[in-house]
């Protein structure tokens, strides 16, 4: 009897300490931080062209979720989403004022607004 309550309490330890070592997983949390919209007004674009080469290099910004234009005009206004703890909104402005034009890629005539 007591060779079977060894035996018992063995196997428990044992089943245990497996389902243990077998139950740790890694895993990769992905947190949530949370975006900033910012209203950004741009001077200097002439074309449809031009708003689409300004939000493609803003959206190539790590942290830049996004960015559509709100109103064309000879100020237009993008929305721009972004996590700010990636990106700074200098930086933003950075990508914005150092595209090119369409009409002429070494010509950086793009000013924000402030």
């Amino acid at each position: 009897m007591k060779f079977i309550k060894s035996f018992v309490l063995a196997f428990t330890v044992l089943t245990a300490a497996t389902n243990i070592a077998f139950s740790q997983t890694t895993s990769t949390h992905t947190t949530t931080d949370s975006l900033k919209t910012a209203t950004i007004k741009v001077k200097g674009i002439n074309c449809s062209k031009d708003l689409k080469m300004i939000s493609d290099n803003v959206d190539k910004v790590k942290g830049v979720s996004s960015s559509k234009v709100l109103k064309q005009g000879t100020v237009t206004t993008f929305e721009v989403n972004y996590n700010p703890t990636l990106v700074a909104e200098k930086e933003i402005f950075a990508a914005i004022e150092n595209t090119g034009t369409c009409e002429n890629p070494d010509e950086r005539r793009y000013k924000i607004k402030q």
